[in-house]
C-alpha cells in the first residue's frame, strides 16, 4: 500500500488554491478587514481600484504557482503602479520605503497562503491519524526575535493539532514572523504540553494576527464582511458593497431566505438579524445631504419584524407581504424606488410583486437595536426593516410627505 504523500515535498497546490479563492477587495486601510476575514478577501491597503488590486493578487498569485522571489514581484508591483497611475501609497518616493512596501505586500501573503495551505495539509485526517500533535517552532536567524515567539519555539510547546491555543496562536503571528509548526507522533523528552502561564492571551501577536490562516477558509465570506459594513463610515461601506456585491449576492440570498423560512415556520423571535441590502453611495450622499444621519450602509432584517408583518390581522385584511416576497428581499431591494418620510425620516422601498401589485418597506435610519448577528450579540445604531406590507402606489403621492431618493 503507497504511503499517503503529505508536507514539503508534495506539490503544493494547497497554498495556490487558498490564495486563487479569495475575493479581491479595494480598500482604504490595512485593517478595513482582520482576521480571519483574511481568509476569504484579498487588499492591499490604499488601493482602492478593482483592477489595480487583481493586477496585484494575479502578480502575487504567478509568484505562488511560477515560485518567483520578490525581485521579481517587486518588478511586477512597479510596472502595476505605473500602468494604473497609483499614487499616494504608503512607501512612495523613496527607494527604501519602495523596498519596504513590498517585502510587506510579498511576505505578508506568501506567509499567510503558505501557512493556511500547510495547516490544510496538516489538518488532513489520514495525516492527523499520524501525527495528531503539533511543535511551535522558532525560525533561526532572525536579528531582533520577539520574545514571546522565542520562549514558544524554546520551550518546544507540542499540543494537539485541535488544542484551543493554535486558534489564536497558529503561526505567522505578526508581520515579517517566519515562525511555523512541525505535526509530531506524540510530544517529545523535553517538550512543553501545557500553555504556560500568561501564553493564552495575545501577548506577543501583532495586531490582526490572532488567528489562524486557513482555520475559517469555507465560512461564507458574506459573514465578514457584513460586519465589516456594520463598523465602516456609511460611505465607504456603500463603495465597498458595489465592488463585491456580484460576488456575494448567492450568500447574502440564502442567509435573508433562511431567517424568512424560520420565522414563517412559527418559530419565536431570538432577536436574530441577517443584512438584507446595502444603501447605494447615491442614496448615503442624498440622505446625508438632507441632513438625515446614516452612520452605516448596511439595512439590517430582524427576526421580530418579519413576525410582526406576518402577523394574523395583516394576514386578514389581504396587506400582508407574501412569504416569497420576503425570500427575495435583497434582489427587490435592488431595484425598488426610494421615498423619504419627511415627517419621521423613515426610507420607504417601492417595488413590484408578481402578481402585479407593489409591495412596501419601511427601513428605520439609524436606530439604537439590539440582535444577534452570526451567534454574537450586539447593541449597535443600525437601519433595519421595520415592517412591510401591499401598498398602492397613489398613497405615497404626497410631495409634501414623500420625497424621492437617489438609487
Amino acid at each position: 500500500m503507497p504511503r499517503p504523500a503529505f508536507g514539503f515535498d508534495t506539490p503544493f497546490a494547497e497554498q495556490l488554491e487558498f490564495f486563487k479563492a479569495k475575493l479581491k477587495l479595494p480598500s482604504e486601510r490595512w485593517d478595513d478587514i482582520e482576521r480571519a476575514a483574511h481568509d476569504k478577501a484579498f487588499i492591499v491597503a490604499g488601493a482602492g481600484k478593482a483592477d489595480l488590486v487583481s493586477d496585484i493578487h494575479a502578480a502575487l498569485e504567478r509568484a505562488i504557482s511560477e515560485g518567483h522571489g520578490i525581485g521579481k514581484f517587486r518588478k511586477d508591483f512597479r510596472d502595476i503602479v505605473q500602468k494604473h497611475g497609483w499614487t499616494g501609497w504608503k512607501g512612495e518616493g523613496s527607494a527604501a520605503g519602495f523596498r519596504w512596501r513590498t517585502r510587506v505586500i510579498y511576505q505578508t501573503n506568501m506567509a499567510s497562503s503558505y501557512a493556511a495551505g500547510r495547516r490544510k495539509q496538516l489538518k488532513d485526517p489520514d495525516f492527523v491519524a499520524l501525527r495528531p500533535y503539533w511543535r511551535y517552532v522558532h525560525a533561526d536567524g532572525v536579528m531582533r526575535p520577539r520574545l514571546h515567539h522565542l520562549a514558544w519555539g524554546n520551550a518546544r510547546l507540542t499540543l494537539r493539532h485541535d488544542h484551543p491555543w493554535w486558534d489564536t496562536h497558529y503561526p505567522p503571528n505578526g508581520w515579517g514572523c517566519n515562525c511555523y509548526v512541525v505535526a509530531v507522533p506524540a510530544p517529545g523528552a523535553g517538550d512543553l504540553t501545557e500553555v504556560a502561564e500568561g501564553w493564552d492571551g495575545t501577548d506577543g501577536i501583532d495586531k490582526g494576527w490572532d488567528y489562524a490562516p486557513g482555520a475559517r477558509a469555507s465560512d461564507p465570506l458574506y459573514r465578514f464582511i457584513d460586519e465589516k459594513i456594520l463598523n465602516l463610515d456609511a460611505g465607504i461601506g456603500a463603495r465597498m458593497w458595489e465592488e463585491i456585491a456580484p460576488a456575494l449576492a448567492a450568500e447574502q440570498r440564502e442567509a435573508v431566505a433562511g431567517l424568512v423560512d424560520k420565522m414563517f415556520e412559527g418559530k419565536f423571535s431570538e432577536n436574530e438579524a441577517v443584512m438584507a441590502w446595502v444603501l447605494s453611495p447615491r442614496t448615503v450622499a442624498d440622505l446625508q445631504e438632507r441632513g438625515i444621519p446614516v452612520g452605516s450602509a448596511g439595512v439590517w432584517l430582524r427576526d421580530e419584524d418579519l413576525g410582526h408583518a406576518k402577523r394574523e390581522d395583516k394576514v386578514k385584511r389581504g396587506d400582508a407581504l407574501p412569504k416569497e416576497a420576503w425570500r427575495n428581499l435583497p434582489d427587490a431591494l435592488a431595484q425598488a424606488r426610494l421615498l423619504l418620510d419627511v415627517e419621521d425620516n423613515t426610507l420607504l422601498c417601492v417595488f413590484g410583486l408578481p402578481d402585479g401589485g407593489s409591495g412596501k418597506l419601511a427601513v428605520k435610519l439609524e436606530r439604537k437595536t439590539k440582535f444577534h448577528d452570526a451567534g454574537k450579540r450586539r447593541n449597535e445604531r443600525i437601519n433595519f426593516v421595520r415592517s412591510g406590507g401591499d401598498v398602492l402606489p397613489a398613497n405615497l403621492s404626497n410631495p409634501r410627505k414623500y420625497v424621492e431618493i437617489a438609487r
